[in-house]
């Protein structure tokens, strides 16, 4: 019994792997029909045009302002009286001149011995 089990399951395998694979079938894509139009008819005849209104009458013209009366002109000012010109100053006096100082002392002379090595 175990050995047609075997067997069995063997044949299935083999018998299997012999077979081709099985191709995918895509269906086609479902074309729809769009209705195109027929061609334009014959433009219908223009209709009839209605009567024009009549005019309205024009408003009347106001009446023109009266003008206003001019002011007065106003009196001139009087003129100032000019001021006296000031007398001009005195000169101030030159002052001394001042003494020639004195010549400064001469500076005592430095002189400088190097300490001796030892």
């Amino acid at each position: 019994m175990k050995y047609s089990m075997v067997v069995t399951v063997t044949l299935l395998a083999l018998a299997l792997s012999a077979c081709e694979k099985a191709t995918v079938v895509t269906p086609a894509p479902v074309v729809t029909t769009v209705p195109v139009p027929g061609p334009t008819g014959a433009t219908g005849a223009t209709g009839s045009t209605g009567s024009t209104g009549s005019t309205g009458t024009s408003g009347s013209t106001g009446a023109t302002g009266s003008t206003g009366y001019t002011g007065a002109t106003g009196a001139t000012g009087s003129t100032g009286y000019t001021g006296a010109t000031g007398a001009t100053g005195s000169t101030g006096s030159t002052g001394d001149t001042g003494a020639t100082g004195k010549r400064g002392p001469t500076g005592d002379t430095v002189v400088i011995v190097p300490v001796p090595q030892k």
